[in-house]
């Protein structure tokens, strides 16, 4: 798993095991965000799984689901509101981390709206989500 920090207290995942859920909590992290669709690999835990890891784990946990279709999803409001609690680190996890790094930003307002653009472009994320 590799976990890549987009400020202070937000960072995100690809896909994360159900065994790695006790090691997220180990690193710091309060809440946990699933933005990936139940289904959409076979091989995939669904979010039941690794709500059950997570609540074992201590772990606040969500589920956002979001695709291509629906970005930003019903829930945006709900996920701005967790990613802008400095109180509780959150790591956000789908299938390579993309769509949670376009939710980050399009969850900013302003000037740090263009200063996540331009941090997230920089880790190499694709933010067509985002730009529609």
């Amino acid at each position: 798993m590799q976990i890549v920090k987009l400020n202070e207290h937000v960072a995100v995942s690809a896909q994360i095991s159900t065994d790695e859920v006790a090691v997220i909590a180990d690193a710091g992290f309060k809440v946990l965000v699933n933005n990936r669709p139940d289904g959409e690999a076979p091989d995939q835990p669904t979010s039941e799984q690794i709500a059950a890891a997570a609540e074992a784990a201590g772990l606040e946990y969500h589920y956002f689901p979001v695709n291509a279709l629906n970005f930003p999803g019903p829930d945006a409001a709900a996920m701005a509101a967790l990613l802008n609690d400095p109180d509780k680190p959150v790591l956000a996890f789908c299938r390579s981390g993309t769509r949670c790094t376009n939710l980050w930003v399009a969850t900013r307002e302003g000037q740090e709206r263009e200063q996540a653009w331009q941090h997230a472009r920089a880790l190499g994320y694709d933010l067509s989500l985002v730009r529609r």
